[in-house]
């Protein structure tokens, strides 16, 4: 039998209870609750912590940020510091070919290739410690006019995704000769573009030929490609997807899309509609999981400027941990607002306000401190859920105690 209990001076190990006693945050969240939890609905938390249950390493998931297209440049040269001391493992960059003069057509009507702009952007996230994780979109102009339209000739797209690849991914002399690269296949083609998986604009049309330019790629570091970065897992999608995929055996390393929500269940009720989808599919069982942008509202909201999205970060990352491979925080940065606080996503104001952290930024910063292995805990209720880690013979444990209604405390 296992032995449950989490202080035992036999163990010979610190227990630290890091959210309750270093973290404001929850302090903050309780004092904002307006009824007492025995008046509500709800189930009541009893946190266990088995010291000798270990889940293997503690997968940290929140090591991935996004940077929208806030505004033209380089958005995050001068946070590169503040971004490496978030550790991330990769960094999600989108309209790469609509924002950064990626494509130019000569007066011959050849097409020319310049990554100069993007490899600025792209050299701000590796100074920081991380990885690009590339989001191809949207649609060139020089292609067909429309930039979340089709292309007037699919070839060019396809020869457009080639040299995005062998640049970033290629071993030659000239190219970035980076491994571990991400590349997903546009950014929320439901909402830009109006993308469906059948009829004239056919998402799966725009996948087969994305992934058609990839394999064309020669002399390539090892990459991951996938999609579709829908605006919410939607089954349907998911599922043509991977019927699609499936039936013309083509590539798919991942599968993704974006949650806003300040309903914690969502992000849980996701993951056990998607997998229970992947359990059709033999191949892809095990297929990881991204969800490439999350945050509490998909709008402009004081919530993303408060302690509400630090506490809601927390809380979301405990939901997504047993199974999301990575989960992209959006955003690193505000864009250039009439004011430093305007409801924008990001983690830190824009530098015409003085580059202020927001909680959210410290939250993430704080689950770093979640090393080691990940311990088993049990007893967590509606409202308070739990991390628990073994870093040698010291143990941590984070609570957080989040309502998204935000009429309960425990």
């Amino acid at each position: 039998m296992r032995k449950k209990t989490a202080l035992n001076p036999t163990k010979q190990f610190i227990f630290l209870i890091l959210l309750l006693v270093l973290l404001p945050f929850l302090v903050l969240a309780v004092q904002v609750a307006v009824k007492l939890f025995g008046n509500a609905e709800g189930i009541k938390a009893n946190i266990i912590v088995d010291y000798n249950f270990s889940l293997g390493p503690m997968p940290k998931v929140w090591q991935a940020l996004a940077q929208g297209g806030e505004e033209k440049g380089r958005m995050l040269s001068q946070v590169t510091n503040d971004i490496g001391s978030l550790s991330p493992g990769y960094i999600r960059i989108d309209h790469l070919f609509d924002m950064y003069d990626t494509v130019k057509r000569s007066s011959d009507g050849k097409i020319i290739y310049d990554f100069t702009n993007l490899d600025e952007t792209v050299n701000d996230a590796l100074n920081s410690g991380a990885l690009p994780f590339f989001s191809l979109s949207y649609m060139p102009v020089e292609f067909g006019g429309d930039v979340v339209g089709k292309p007037k000739n699919w070839s060019e797209w396809q020869n457009l995704i080639r040299a995005t690849v062998e640049h970033y991914s290629g071993k030659s002399r000239g190219q970035k000769n980076l491994n571990g690269v991400y590349y997903e296949v546009w950014n929320e083609p439901d909402l830009f573009g109006k993308w469906k998986t059948y009829g004239v604009k056919n998402y799966l049309e725009l996948y087969s030929n994305t992934i058609i330019g990839a394999n064309l790629a020669a002399n390539v570091n090892n990459f991951k490609i996938g999609g579709p970065a829908t605006t919410g897992m939607y089954e349907a999608w998911m599922e043509n997807l991977l019927k699609f995929v499936t039936s013309n055996n083509l590539r798919l390393d991942f599968i993704s899309y974006h949650r806003y929500s300040r309903n914690i269940i969502d992000f849980a009720e996701d993951l056990r509609i998607l997998q229970n989808l992947l359990n059709n599919f033999p191949g892809f069982i095990n297929l990881p999981i991204i969800v490439s942008e999350w945050g509490s509202e998909a709008s402009n909201s004081v919530l993303h400027d408060g302690n509400f999205d630090a506490i809601h970060a927390l809380s979301v990352i405990r939901q997504l941990i047993d199974r999301v491979d990575k989960a992209f925080t959006f955003e690193i940065k505000d864009g250039p607002g009439s004011k430093q606080f305007w409801g924008r996503f990001g983690l830190i104001t824009h530098e015409k306000y003085g580059l202020v952290k927001k909680p959210k930024f410290y939250a993430l910063k704080f689950l770093n401190n979640l090393s080691g292995e990940r311990l088993k805990v049990d007893g967590e209720g509606t409202f308070i859920t739990g991390l628990a880690a073994k870093d040698g013979n010291v143990l941590k444990l984070l609570l957080v105690n989040y309502d998204g209604s935000q009429s309960n405390s425990e």
